[in-house]
């Protein structure tokens, strides 16, 4: 298996693998996530291939101090086989080789599979509250 940056042609594959990890939301465009994070400097989508198949992907950012991890996703039939653990340590490498410091990430409110997915992996509750504010000309 290969791990490596997505790109545009590998956009339906990503968003379809999203949607079957119920990671999607209706009011959040996934397609429109990836190619904001591939035109970034300070982000990217990586994806983890078994030949030409997109089996699992994380997507990563940094702002200069902190970096964020989101959409982590593994081919349902794939689980259990480190796929996860695999894309958060390219994230996680991505992130070191750009200079971060601390590494972020949002878990839902409820998904204790995922939750325990994390701290599994050294992740701990930081103890505080994400607030959001949908910005004019977005979903609100």
């Amino acid at each position: 298996m290969d791990t490596r940056d997505l790109v545009v042609t590998d956009i339906a594959a990503a968003t379809a693998l999203w949607t079957e990890a119920d990671l999607t939301r209706p009011w959040n465009d996934p397609g429109a996530d990836i190619r904001r994070a591939l035109a970034g400097e300070r982000s990217t989508v990586l994806g983890c291939f078994d030949g030409e198949d997109l089996v699992a992907t994380a997507m990563v950012g940094e702002d200069g101090h902190r970096g964020w991890i989101y959409y982590v996703a593994v081919v349902r039939d794939l689980r259990g086989r480190r796929l996860g653990a695999r894309m958060i340590t390219a994230a996680e490498d991505w992130l070191a080789e750009r200079g971060a410091v601390k590494v972020q990430l949002m878990v839902r409110h409820g998904n204790a599979e995922a939750a325990g997915f994390y701290e599994h992996l050294g992740y701990t509750d930081s103890e505080v509250s994400v607030l959001a504010k949908w910005l004019p000309g977005h979903p609100a």
